[in-house]
């Protein structure tokens, strides 16, 4: 079931989050984030008038979430946004994180949102796939811009209208 976030979600969305931060290159974060951390950010997605969504399994445990941000702070930038989504490990493969971009996407069609981006540390098959199922396309690729477990990584860019 996906449902919006509630702030007593934030320790399961923090556990899911500390196991890519401390095992994966796919975030570039390199310290453990704790409940509070991920408060404040569900607060400011929350304040800045976008969807912050989780799904839960059958027992009604939080396995996934995804979420848009503002893409710039300039007024200008008001109407793009930039898509997050991420798995428990033990959840991948299953199209749980097409149901959140699925559910993503309708909630910001319902807004002034134009433009949704997305970004990827490279390479990340599984990533780009489900950015291009809901008809991303890939706009731009950065070359080493990342430093995390002593390599450099690269970073790419997927942007849809809506």
């Amino acid at each position: 079931m996906v449902r919006d976030v509630q702030q007593q979600d934030a320790q399961a969305i923090c556990d899911i989050y500390n196991h890519y931060i401390t095992n994966t290159v796919i975030t570039f974060e390199e310290s453990k984030v704790n409940a509070q951390d991920i408060a404040t950010r569900i607060s400011s997605v929350e304040q800045s008038g976008l969807p912050w969504l989780v799904v839960e399994d059958s027992k009604g445990d939080i396995v996934g979430y995804a979420y848009a941000s503002p893409w710039r702070e300039r007024f200008s930038y008001r109407f793009s946004v930039e898509i997050t989504v991420y798995l428990s490990p033990t959840h991948t493969g299953k199209g749980l994180g097409a149901q959140l971009y699925q559910a993503l996407f309708s909630k910001l069609k319902a807004t002034k949102v134009h433009s949704v981006i997305g970004g990827i540390t490279l390479p990340n098959a599984a990533s780009v796939a489900v950015h291009e199922k809901f008809g991303l396309e890939k706009v731009a690729h950065f070359k080493e811009v990342g430093y995390k477990f002593e390599q450099w990584l690269d970073v790419g860019y997927w942007q849809g209208n809506l």
